[in-house]
């Protein structure tokens, strides 16, 4: 079974519910299964997620919000991915360098080459074994987002933005910014096809989940 496995896509995707699945499918096979998310995985992630995430965090600059996401990532594979692997343990991360690479390059227009110098450097070059793409059509994303966001209800184990069931500044970009992103995410897959599997998300998520362990398996057998 790969170690690390990364969970990519545009907002509304499901990439959240298919890691809580597969957590269990993990779990099934006596191994260990460190759940995981950027931004905000660690103390330091969490004050950096409600600054990046907040509607009311205004005219952020895009390298600036480049360095924020890297500072995150940093201390996310300092403190708990690599600790994870190095033990034997299979990470199930929600968003990861990809994501850097979609948002901040094909969303924002920063340089691909930088982006890439960059990236391996906060990580120390540690990449997922196995990115899973949950491709779905921007607009029916945002539609999820929305009725996500109207049934929304207080939890106390997430952050005071999702408690509130605001839709964050990310997921209030225009359709032609997400439109820009799943585009990326699709080119980033088609350069290294040996990594990434496309899983088609507008199906229901016992299909998603079902070509997700499918998926796995073939990796692993």
């Amino acid at each position: 079974m790969p170690g690390f496995i990364t969970i990519e896509g545009i907002e509304g995707s499901g990439k959240s519910t298919l890691r809580s699945k597969l957590a269990d499918f993990v779990r099934s096979s006596d191994r260990e299964v460190i759940i995981t998310r950027e931004p905000g995985a660690t103390d330091l992630g969490r004050s950096l997620r409600n600054i990046l995430l907040s509607p009311e965090t205004k005219n952020l600059s895009s390298h600036a919000e480049l360095m924020l996401f890297c500072a995150d990532r940093a201390q996310h594979v300092e403190e708990v991915i690599r600790p994870a692997l190095e033990r034997g343990a299979v990470v199930l991360c929600d968003r990861y360098v990809h994501s850097t690479l979609a948002y901040q390059g094909y969303g924002r227009g920063l340089d691909m080459e930088i982006l890439s110098s960059i990236s391996n450097f906060v990580t120390g070059g540690l990449m997922p074994d196995m990115v899973l793409l949950l491709d779905l059509d921007p607009a029916e994303a945002l539609g999820r987002v929305q009725t996500r966001a109207e049934k929304s209800t207080l939890s106390f184990n997430v952050s005071r933005l999702e408690q509130q069931g605001e839709i964050d500044r990310f997921e209030q970009q225009s359709l032609e910014f997400h439109t820009r992103i799943r585009d990326g995410f699709l080119k980033l897959a088609e350069e290294d096809p040996q990594r990434f599997t496309i899983i088609d998300a507008a199906n229901d998520p016992d299909s998603v989940l079902s070509e997700a362990i499918s998926a796995i398996k073939a990796v692993s057998s």
